[in-house]
């Protein structure tokens, strides 16, 4: 999704790896308080920035605190009511003219 690996809840994005950072969806209730926390950023990939989700810093990433913010992405993911069922990608149909199925000379 984001050039990295997410995981979901209930077909919504709790949190995820990209490069050496962690990516956590808070929230905009919790995005203030977790933008508050060292080594967090607001998510920002075009020039704008997306609210609810936060950037953690893999230096800011420890046994006792990764829990905490994969807890908090969890928390806010599980609130949200269950997305239908995930489309499934399809062919795209390609339209072919007789005269490029007929084999070419050389």
């Amino acid at each position: 999704m984001f050039g990295g690996l997410c995981f979901l809840i209930g077909g919504h994005m709790a949190c995820g790896v990209m490069g050496g950072d962690l990516l956590v969806r808070t929230g905009p209730a919790a995005n203030q308080e977790a933008l508050a926390r060292p080594f967090a950023r607001p998510m920002d990939f075009t020039g704008r920035v997306m609210r609810g989700f936060v950037i953690v810093e893999g230096a800011g990433l420890s046994e006792t605190s990764l829990p905490d913010w994969v807890a908090l992405g969890l928390a806010f993911a599980a609130s949200l009511p269950p997305r239908g069922s995930v489309p499934t990608v399809r062919a795209r149909k390609v339209r072919v003219s007789p005269a490029q199925l007929r084999p070419r000379r050389r």
